[in-house]
């Protein structure tokens, strides 16, 4: 009886050890997406400018001279050792532009925020082109990814996909199918799903990233029952250490 009471709690722990080891379904991507010959539509909004966007505005016109143009316009964009600074939207969403003053910019889309600097300059240039670009677009991977934190791109148009191939793909502990993303929207916080697994996230307002997005990969159930494991194996080894002890002194006392 001695002997089989040793061994009764190792085979408590190898059952323990055992039934923790149930998996949830890994989710891939797209799995519903059966169609190989169809295109999907996918639309891409044009992202309204933020405060704190740094702006690359350069101006054009028929003028014989470009370089007047640049001293006059564009000389706010020359950086030390050729870097470039922009015009930073500040804390009321405007923009102080030489020779035109305060721009109202957040709110605007590039195109209006382009179409209202070339109305300015109608008297004063010969057919003015206003070309912007976002210089600090970033978002921000937190959760289950290979290399978690801030991603600095020199395009504004990234989708999620995109992105989380950028911070290395999700681990085999994260959730493709119940993915956060937090938008910032002047002073409320927009939070919306993303199923990656599905092929409606093309439809997704989401599927397209905007500036200081935060995309968040929650970890599944394996994650949990992995810590699950590992703290059974030891409470296992544990026990057997115990147990051989304790039959090998009812063996030999």
């Amino acid at each position: 009886m001695k002997i089989l009471s040793s061994l009764f709690l190792p085979l408590i722990a190898v059952a323990i050890f055992f039934s923790s080891c149930k998996t949830q379904k890994a989710f891939g991507y797209l799995e519903d997406f059966t169609d190989t010959s169809g295109k999907q539509v996918v639309k891409y909004p044009e992202p309204l400018i933020k405060k704190d966007d740094v702006l690359s505005i350069l101006i054009y016109s028929d003028a014989i001279d470009q370089g007047t143009t640049d001293a006059m316009y564009n000389a706010a964009n020359g950086g030390v050792g050729g870097s470039t600074q922009g015009y930073v939207v500040d804390l009321d969403g405007n923009i102080q532009f030489p020779r035109l003053g305060k721009i109202k910019a957040q709110g605007l889309t590039k195109p209006q925020l382009s179409e209202e600097i070339r109305k300015r300059l109608a008297g004063q240039l010969s057919n003015p082109t206003v070309a912007i670009r976002l210089l600090n677009f970033k978002i921000t991977m937190l959760g289950e990814v290979a290399r978690a934190g801030p991603v600095t791109l020199p395009s504004e148009k990234v989708t999620i996909l995109e992105a989380i191939g950028l911070a290395g793909d999700v681990t085999l502990y994260g959730m493709k199918n119940d993915i956060v993303v937090l938008r910032q929207n002047d002073s409320t916080t927009e939070v919306g799903k993303v199923d990656l697994s599905s092929k409606k996230v093309f439809e997704s307002p989401y599927y397209y990233l905007q500036q200081g997005d935060v995309v968040l990969i929650n970890p599944n159930k394996n994650k949990a029952r992995l810590s699950d494991q590992v703290f059974n194996q030891r409470l296992g080894i544990a026990f057997s250490i115990i147990n051989t002890i304790a039959l090998l002194y009812n063996v030999f006392r």
